[in-house]
């Protein structure tokens, strides 16, 4: 076990209707000016952002509205959202909707400070001093955006998606009303669902090993995800089964799953996020279609992480032929996947990479991370490629 710090200062309001205290959250926390970001014409047609607004107004609080973040959120988005904020003086950014929102509008609080470029920021050329505070109204579990540290941007035009963790856009607040996620269809939600449990298990596979107590919270989340998103497919209003997985996603990405650890592998999400920004995937699939591949790759590195994992999450019986427990582990977890309609390959997933396209997505993912990444095994751009060609 690792020493660590842990740090959650997001104020939650959970439950039923509470989309109806956003105008007095906003401020509470010192909001004047406030920007309203969101996606889809979903939270339009709702009738979510107008009584939003409405409550605004009713309080003296001015606003500016920016709508059209699509999944992979675009550094374009963020940049007009910039200068719609730095016009209206904004001194608060809220979100509403899902966690590609929530990350435009963490992008958007760096940016507004600043006088340069926030591509900078993501690019690690510059490190974030302050950022205009964020708060968020939940419409999608996914990402974990929600109580995180981090925001993950797409820059179009160098074909580069890439991650920024900082305190300072940890938001402020987090209205969770699970039936706001009931219009959500099934690829979405079961493409959160994955999501919420890769953010659990890239902290789960590391060195280290978590504490005790940390790999029960952890068992806890990818459980809650395994036994409520079909309950969810079959039934979208279930409202406990929704709010089950709404706080697990808040639970999977604010540092919660990986006290203890040494932070966890993160090799997935690398390589997936490549996948995104090649062929603009959704997130939660590609790292279904992934994860097997990668899982076979490295568990030799570090067995009695994917033997506690297989016994202890997957409900494989005890044996000591261990490799046998480990692969049927794996071979589980792939099966929940599709059982939930995700893909467990590249070409299920989509896209078809030829040998050109196979090698550009190792050469990126090489630089993205900086050469290597990997805690279960430290991998390399020769390994990125045999990851991808292996899970085709």
């Amino acid at each position: 076990m690792k020493d660590f710090k842990y740090y959650t200062p997001t104020f939650v309001r959970f439950g039923k209707g509470t989309e109806n205290e956003t105008g007095e959250l906003l401020k509470r926390f010192g909001a004047h000016s406030v920007l309203v970001i969101y996606g889809s014409d979903r939270v339009v047609e709702s009738g979510l952002i107008g009584e939003i607004l409405d409550q605004m107004d009713e309080l003296g609080i001015a606003h500016a509205e920016l709508g059209g973040v699509v999944p992979n959120p675009r550094l374009s988005k963020v940049r007009e959202g910039i200068s719609i904020g730095k016009e209206k003086n904004a001194d608060f950014v809220l979100a509403v909707g899902g966690g590609s929102v929530i990350d435009t509008a963490k992008a958007v609080g760096y940016g507004l400070p600043d006088d340069g470029d926030v591509w900078d920021f993501y690019k690690k050329i510059r490190k974030p001093v302050t950022a205009v505070p964020v708060g968020c109204v939940l419409t999608l579990s996914a990402t974990g955006s929600v109580m995180s540290d981090s925001s993950v941007i797409s820059n179009l035009e160098t074909g580069e998606k890439l991650g920024l963790n900082s305190d300072l856009c940890r938001p402020a607040f987090a209205v969770m009303n699970p039936q706001l996620t009931m219009s959500v269809g099934p690829y979405q939600t079961a493409s959160g669902s994955t999501d919420i449990m890769m953010h659990t298990m890239e902290r789960y596979f590391n060195r280290e090993g978590n504490l005790g107590l940390t790999d029960m919270i952890a068992k806890g989340v990818v459980k809650t995800i395994m036994e409520n998103t079909p309950k969810v497919l079959e039934d979208p209003d279930d409202y406990d089964a929704r709010a089950e997985i709404m706080w697990a996603e808040a639970l999977s990405h604010n540092g919660l799953t990986g006290c203890g650890g040494d932070g966890g592998d993160w090799a997935c999400h690398k390589i997936q996020h490549e996948l995104s920004a090649m062929y603009d995937v959704a997130h939660g699939a590609g790292l279904a279609a992934i994860w097997g591949t990668w899982a076979r790759y490295v568990y030799r590195e570090i067995p009695d992480r994917f033997y506690k994992f297989a016994v202890d999450i997957m409900d494989v019986e005890p044996s000591e032929d261990r490799e046998a427990v480990i692969l049927e582990g794996i071979r589980r977890t792939e099966e929940f996947f599709r059982s939930i309609g995700m893909p467990v390959s590249i070409r299920e997933l989509g896209p078809d990479p030829d040998e050109e396209a196979l090698n550009a997505l190792a050469d990126n993912c090489s630089r993205s991370v900086g050469g290597s990444i990997g805690s279960a095994r430290k991998l390399f751009r020769d390994d990125f490629y045999n990851i991808y060609k292996q899970a085709l």
